[in-house]
Parts: structure tokens; C-alpha cells; sequence
């Protein structure tokens, strides 16, 4: 494998809770990540999975720089760019760019298409001189697969696809080298969906990206990513190779989430084991002690109220090469297949 272009290390982003008004107390933290580590190497593709509120937004907003975290270290290149600032952040953030969510808010709608996407170039005036941006912004029209003449066109004339390919568009304006994709499929119809991710897809190729892909739907997830990290409670707790995940998880949470994945064909329905948790998830300002998993978890036993569970090879597979050999942040880790593999493809 070659050099990760980014490593995260022990990366936490806490926000205080504060009462009075005059004379502000803080009385707790939402932890919204606590000490997330994964390393994203070049024109690769590493998933992040997980239910709403888990940290996955916020992990994505750190990375590109729009929240500063609490602790931890970002490495884009082995330098660690939450100590950067001026000059210095601003050239590393040209190279780590983000696709928001939601094609319908992330755009100004009282800008034409053409500034949307030639925006980056006023920040960065060395990309594009100001002679040559009408041509690359119609250029970068093309390659998301719009017309170069839509260029003066407004966003509310286009629809939730093209708004998206749109977004790519800008995100590709400074040719970057890392991709930040917060759930860019997640407002979009399906057969629209499957259109973004084959052209994601088709661009990681063309321009040498490294993505890191948020999503909801595990199928998208699989077919796109190339490892997958699952989160929890603003932690990682499972973390391997896309057949890894999906064909041998050895995570209880990984296991449920993957029990949950609809199968269409009836008779690997009747084959699959559905888990259902207890409880709901605990509230990000008061976490449950060791194990964060361990309220829901049918595996439980004291340790896990006592002891952090480790992300990394499960002691038992450590000695054996094979798929069950991936980190995994559990005291009990078990490989079980819960789905069909041809039923998560």
C-alpha cells in the first residue's frame, strides 16, 4: 500500500454546554467525536457508515477545516494541519475539498452556475487567471456531464442531479487530491444516485482522487469504497477491507447494522438473521463508561463497563491470517455472517 495522503489521529471534537447568561458555566460536553484514527491513502475510497448523530459530519467538517478540533491530529502529507494557519492553511486546504449533502442548500441561488464553480478561483487567483475561467469552468461542466452553455443559467433551473453535479464541479475547480463526500447521494432519487456514483466513480480515475465517501446506504457504501470504517457514538469501531466488512464483521454493532440491509430475493431473506438492539443510543453528553456499544450490546459482561475496548486485530485472529483478521473496538469480537454476501452487492 502506498503513503497515506491523510492520517487522523485521536481526532475529538467536543461542544461545551454552558448555563447563566452574564457568567457562562460550562456544566458538560457533547462529544461529538471522542478519538476517531484512520488513515485514507492515494485514489483510494474509504466509506464511513453509521446512524445519524454518530460524528461523521463533524469528522468531514474537521478534516476540510470548518470546525477546529478539540484534540487530535489531521496529516495531510505527514504535516499535521490543525497547527497550520494563513498562507500555509490555505494552499493544503486547495487540495482537500468537500461535496456537501444537500444539492438544494449548498448552492447560492443568487449566483450564476459560472460563479458558483469559479468562486474557488477569486480564493486561489494562481489556479485560473482571470482571462482563462469562463473556458475552465465550462471545461469542468462537461466532465460532471452538463452543458458548457448552462453557465449563466441559475441553480433553482436545475434539478437535484444536475444541482450535485454542480457541487462536484466546484469541488473539482482547484484540482485537489483529496475528496470529502458527506452523504452526496442521500437527497437524490435512486436512479439519479446510481448516475453521481458512477460519475464519482469515473473522475477518481481521471484526476487521481482520494475520496472519503459518508453514507447511509451500505450498498452505496460497498460499491463505491474500497475500505470501510463503521461508526458509533463518535467513535470507529470497525474497520477493514469492503468484503471484510460486509462478509465478516466481527463487531456487534457492525453485525445489527448489516442485519438491517434489505434483501430483496426471499430465499437469502429466510437465511439472514436479523438482530434487534435493545434501547436507543445514549446521549453524546453522557457516554456510558468503557464500551460505548455495551447498553445495547447482547455481549456485555463487566469489562466492557470497566475497560475501553481497543480498535484493532481481536486477540483470537491475530495468529490466523484471513477476511476476520480487520480492527475491531470489542472485547468479544466473533465473526458472524449475517447476510448473504451476494445480498449487501
Amino acid at each position: 500500500m502506498v503513503e497515506p495522503i491523510l492520517e487522523v489521529g485521536r481526532l475529538v471534537k467536543h461542544y461545551p454546554l454552558t448555563r447563566g447568561i452574564l457568567f457562562k458555566k460550562q456544566v458538560g460536553a457533547v462529544k461529538a467525536v471522542d478519538g476517531v484514527d484512520f488513515t485514507l491513502h492515494k485514489g483510494e475510497t474509504l466509506g464511513i457508515v453509521g446512524e445519524s448523530g454518530c460524528g461523521k459530519s463533524t469528522v468531514a467538517k474537521m478534516l476540510v477545516n470548518l470546525e477546529r478540533p478539540t484534540e487530535g491530529s489531521i496529516k495531510y502529507k505527514g504535516e499535521d494541519i490543525t497547527k497550520l494557519s494563513g498562507k500555509a492553511l490555505k494552499s493544503v486546504r486547495r487540495n482537500i475539498q468537500m461535496v456537501f449533502q444537500d444539492p438544494y442548500t449548498s448552492l447560492n441561488p443568487r449566483m450564476t452556475v459560472g460563479d458558483i464553480i469559479g468562486e474557488p478561483y477569486d480564493i486561489h487567483p494562481e489556479v485560473a487567471p482571470k482571462g482563462d475561467r469562463r473556458k475552465k469552468v465550462q471545461d469542468l461542466l462537461d466532465v460532471v456531464g452538463l452543458n458548457p452553455e448552462y453557465i449563466n443559467r441559475y441553480p433553482h433551473q436545475f434539478s437535484g442531479g444536475q444541482r450535485q453535479r454542480i457541487g462536484i464541479a466546484r469541488g473539482l475547480a482547484l484540482r485537489p487530491e483529496v475528496i470529502v463526500a458527506d452523504e452526496p447521494v442521500s437527497a437524490l432519487d435512486v436512479s439519479v444516485q446510481a448516475q453521481v456514483i458512477n460519475l464519482l466513480d469515473r473522475l477518481q480515475s481521471e484526476f487521481e482522487l482520494s475520496y472519503l465517501f459518508i453514507a447511509h446506504d451500505l450498498s452505496i457504501v460497498r460499491h463505491i469504497s474500497d475500505r470501510v470504517g463503521v461508526m458509533y457514538l463518535g467513535r470507529i469501531v470497525e474497520i477493514g477491507r469492503d468484503a471484510e466488512i460486509y462478509d465478516h464483521p466481527t463487531h456487534p454493532y457492525t453485525q445489527a447494522l448489516l442485519s438491517a440491509v434489505p434483501v430483496p430475493d426471499p430465499e437469502a431473506r429466510e437465511h439472514r438473521e436479523r438482530i434487534i438492539l435493545a434501547g436507543d443510543v445514549p446521549s453524546p453528553t453522557n457516554v456510558p463508561s468503557g464500551c460505548r456499544f455495551r447498553t445495547r450490546c447482547w455481549k456485555a459482561q463487566e469489562r466492557c463497563a470497566l475497560e475501553v475496548p481497543e480498535l484493532a486485530v481481536p486477540a483470537e485472529f491475530r495468529l490466523v491470517s484471513g477476511p476476520a483478521a480487520h480492527d475491531s473496538a470489542c472485547h468479544f469480537a466473533e465473526e458472524k455472517q449475517v447476510v448473504p454476501p451476494e445480498a449487501t452487492r
